[in-house]
């Protein structure tokens, strides 16, 4: 019996914009043109009816499941669907006995599993004999890293794609999208936005394409309507569907740059409360939280650097721990790493150097390296002097030796000039001693 289509669209009529608004073919698929692209394997793949077992990693919203379901048209398989949050070691038995049956008679089984990381050892080992008979195509879909989540067997013969967050333009066709489309969307109901409207929505879904076409309903729906009849969706409207104030911020404005400016100073000059409002203020009007992070990643050596060398890695944790938990729940992560930024002890000092020592690398880039620490490995650049007047540092005393490292025309030149801040004091101590010893060597 002929397999009925998945996106029939009589069984969504009540259904949610964003699901009545799934792509069903590639060509309307937005975003993951990394693996989606014209020739990207991935593509080739499910338009050669070549499907192995994959897994689909990413965060919500960015169509792992849209996808699987559109492989589901495109193969001749049999496609079966169902998540690990309601299924157990008995359905699953109970899919592969039938996938066993499908296989006497020259049939595969597609087998998509929404939430695969919520699996169990005990479950996911239930899956490894059929996948290594080839009795099914199994497709995981999990906003969890794999490595961590999944068997370690299951994930060898599995091929991990990495889905990413939609941008605010992908996100952008979608909204435009389902505000045309009369059969799906909500073309039948006169809708009237700005492109300024739309990309807030953009923006405060965070890469989340359910996120957005919902908040586009929920604008229609509590949107009043004009005499006649037209829905004018403005940014009030969608304040108030949002029940917060939009925060007069655009991920690329003015705004945008002005807060993060107000940020980075704040931490700066050790205000640990003002940096704790920035922050809020730009996650609690959509800031993307890893580039939040990002940012703190880059003050924890430009501003604090060896003065406090922990603060790299407070930077980097929080950035992980967004990465980890996402929206709203990193919110207090990242203020931890910015409060730790903001009240430790400051140094510019390598920032300082690294730019001093920028400017002299683009005015000599021909400036060849010096002999005496050049790389020999062959008889030829033996020969021709590579590595000659080399001193090892460990068979001398102090593990220092008399050796220039710079080239000659930059010739005991300093870059890093540590300052008497916090732990940098120690690091100038050793600069200092190490220089008195290179002087009493000469």
């Amino acid at each position: 019996m002929e397999q009925s289509s998945i996106f029939d669209s009589s069984i969504k009529k009540n259904s949610p914009l964003a699901d009545r608004m799934r792509p069903r073919n590639l060509e309307e698929f937005v975003g993951q043109n990394h693996i989606l692209g014209p020739g990207k394997v991935l593509r080739r793949l499910i338009e050669s009816d070549s499907i192995t077992s994959m897994i689909l990693w990413g965060p919500p919203g960015v169509g792992k499941t849209t996808l699987a379901r559109i492989i589901a048209e495109k193969t001749h398989a049999h496609f079966e669907t169902f998540s690990a949050v309601l299924s157990g070691i008995k359905e699953i038995r109970d899919v592969m006995k039938q996938a066993e049956e499908r296989k006497r008679y020259g049939s595969r089984t597609l087998l998509f599993i929404d939430e695969i990381h919520r699996f169990n050892k005990s479950q996911q080992d239930a899956f490894l004999p059929y996948v290594e008979k080839g009795d099914i195509i199994l497709i995981g879909a999990t906003t969890e890293n794999p490595s961590f989540e999944l068997n370690s067997a299951l994930l060898s013969r599995s091929k991990v794609f990495v889905m990413n967050p939609l941008t605010p333009d992908d996100l952008m066709v979608l909204l435009k999208r389902a505000v045309a489309d009369k059969d799906r969307g909500l073309g039948k109901l006169k809708i009237k936005t700005e492109d300024d409207v739309l990309y807030k929505i953009a923006s405060f879904a965070n890469g989340d394409a359910r996120v957005a076409l919902n908040t586009l309903e929920l604008a229609a729906l509590s949107c009043p309507s004009a005499e006649d009849g037209t829905l004018y969706i403005t940014e009030q409207v969608l304040e108030e569907a949002l029940q917060k104030k939009t925060l007069l911020y655009d991920k690329k404005g003015e705004e945008h740059y002005n807060l993060i400016s107000a940020f980075h100073k704040s931490m700066r000059n050790s205000d640990s409360d003002a940096a704790v409002y920035w922050l809020a203020r730009m996650l609690e009007a959509g800031e993307d939280p890893l580039y939040v992070a990002r940012r703190m990643i880059r003050f924890a050596s430009e501003d604090v650097g060896l003065a406090d060398p922990g603060a790299l890695e407070q930077a980097v944790a929080a950035y992980q721990a967004a990465h980890f938990i996402g929206m709203p729940e990193c919110g207090v992560n990242l203020a931890q790493a910015a409060v730790y930024l903001a009240l430790a002890p400051k140094s510019n000092a390598l920032y300082v150097g690294y730019n001093a020592a920028k400017k002299d690398a683009l005015d000599t880039l021909a400036e060849p390296v010096p002999l005496h620490i050049r790389n020999a490995p062959t008889r030829l650049m033996k020969e021709l002097g590579y590595g000659d007047g080399y001193k090892y540092a460990h068979d001398f005393e102090n593990k220092i030796a008399d050796m220039e490292c710079l080239p000659e025309n930059l010739k005991e030149r300093i870059y890093y000039a540590p300052t008497g801040e916090g732990e940098e004091k120690k690091f100038r101590e050793k600069k200092q001693y190490l220089q008195r010893l290179k002087s009493d060597k000469n």
